[in-house]
């Protein structure tokens, strides 16, 4: 098993503790900790100021970077093509904080349209990635308090419903060093 591997490993292990999250790199001095509360008031953010997509902490881990951010979706249901985005060189995964969704993938997508590789979201969250549209969905699964989903790089993801607003914290595992540090 490689490196990133057995760091992307490690990373997913400290996600199931609610205390903080301690991510350490191979020649690093100190870990890097973020407490629960910091989780959750980033989270309260996003709702009050109808923020999707924070970024908590990024940090340089040797091979690969590791960004911890915190999602928050509205309650919402798609009746037709699912609005989906597609990272080429990420892999995230998810906890579920709050709420309900059923959460759709697919290694397909219609309508693509490349998000600005100068923009703030390639930038600062998810390194070059599409938008676009699922209309064959090849998985779904509904999602709620506790589950942890793992969605690896090229593989197209939406929400179908959200039937209870749904936060969720985000371990993105960066391994071409793309996204700024934070």
């Amino acid at each position: 098993m490689g490196d990133v591997t057995m760091r992307f490993l490690l990373v997913t292990m400290l996600i199931l503790f609610p205390f903080g999250i301690s991510v350490s790199a191979q020649n690093a001095q100190v870990a890097t900790v973020i407490k629960g509360a910091q989780i959750e008031e980033t989270a309260r953010k996003a709702e009050r100021e109808k923020i999707i997509d924070i970024t908590v902490k990024h940090v340089q881990d040797g091979d690969a970077n590791v960004g911890i951010g915190v999602l928050h979706r509205p309650i919402m249901k798609s009746d037709g093509p699912i609005n989906a985005i597609l990272h080429h060189n990420q892999t995230e995964v998810y906890r579920i904080m709050a709420g309900v969704g059923t959460l759709a993938t697919s290694l397909k997508m219609i309508d693509v349209t490349q998000l600005d590789p100068d923009g703030f979201t390639v930038k600062n969250l998810t390194g070059p990635s599409d938008f676009g549209k699922i209309v064959e969905v090849e998985n779904s699964q509904k999602l709620s308090k506790g589950d942890i989903v793992i969605i690896p790089a090229g593989v197209a993801h939406g929400f179908s419903e959200i039937t209870q607003a749904i936060d969720y914290m985000v371990v993105r595992i960066d391994p071409d060093k793309l996204v700024a540090l934070k």
